[in-house]
This record gives C-alpha cells, structure tokens and sequence, in this order.
C-alpha cells in the first residue's frame, strides 16, 4: 500500500512538472499557453498536497511539538500518544472521509464540469476521501502500535539524565576522597 501510494505520488508530481513546463514553453515559445496546463497543474497540485500529506503521516513526517510531552512518564506520554491518534482518526474520518464524500457527491449530482479540461469536479474532489481513507488506515495502524507497545523501556532522556547523575556523584565522591 505505502509503495504504490508513494510511486502515484511520484508519477502526479513528474506529470505536474511536465504539465508546467509545457504550459511555459507554449506560452514563450509559441506566443499562447495551452488553456488546459493551469487547470491541470491546479488539479495535480491538490491531488499531490493531499496523498502527500497523507504519505507523510503514514511514516510520521510530520511536525510535532513534543517538548512538554517528553517531560511526561512513560505511560502519561502513551497515553497522550493514544489521545492523538484518536483524534486525528476521528477529523480524519469526520473531515475527509464523510465530507469529502459528500462534497464529491454534490458536485457529482450537480454535474459541475472544469472549464478548460471538460472533467466532472466530482473526480477532481475524489482526492479528499481517498487521502481520507490513507490518513484513517495509518491512524489505525499507528493507534495499534501505540497500543502495544511496552512502557517498561526507558527513555533516552530519562538514561541520559542518570548518566549525568552517577557521573556526577562519582565525581564528588573522587573530589572528597582527594581532600
């Protein structure tokens, strides 16, 4: 699934790219811009910004802000992580699945049509529930990796600061002996 969703990613952004540098080559070299290549590069970009983005959540790209989540316990922090997944897993399902398919059934119905390409914009709208249905997957996916993951281990940080603490005894304990 990652792999085809990742190589239909590929082959949208080198088609986006062909498409605008065919529309800049008409629109310079021959003196008019073929009418479809705005409306294609349009169409491709939002298909890209949303598989896209579904591709990065998919192998957690991306940002997040952590810092006062990293302070938490072990469990306060899977706990938080649970949290999370499950609200994202409900916008995910709320706002692209359900609404995406209702804004592709109501174009759909409403026959609307692109001006220059002559495609129904239902077909353009597809991308927001099938992003949905990526973003639902991988919320799924990482909820039960979450879920069962053990909470014994312990954190970097929390090794780290040890560390820095036995280093430090040990070195008190080396300056009082030497007095």
């Amino acid at each position: 699934m990652d792999k085809t969703l990742e190589v239909t990613l590929i082959l949208a952004v080198g088609l986006l790219v062909l498409d605008v540098v065919w529309g800049v080559f008409t629109r310079y070299a021959i003196g008019q811009q073929a009418n479809w290549t705005e409306e294609l590069a349009r169409f491709l970009l939002i298909w890209v910004s949303l598989l896209g983005g579904a591709v990065a959540f998919g192998t957690k790209g991306h940002l997040g802000v952590d810092y006062f989540v990293g302070k938490f316990h072990p469990d306060a922090r899977k706990a938080v992580a649970v949290l999370g997944h499950l609200v994202v897993l409900f916008f995910a399902g709320a706002i692209f699945l359900y609404g995406g398919f209702q804004v592709v059934r109501d174009a759909l119905a409403m026959e609307q049509m692109t001006p220059a390409l002559g495609w129904k914009m239902g077909y353009v709208y597809l991308a927001l529930p099938i992003a949905g249905v990526f973003m639902v997957l991988y919320s799924v996916e990482n909820l039960i990796e979450t879920v069962t993951e053990s909470t014994a281990e312990p954190d970097k940080s929390e090794s780290q600061e040890s560390t820095s603490e036995t280093s430090s005894k040990t070195s008190s304990k080396t300056q009082e002996a030497s007095k």
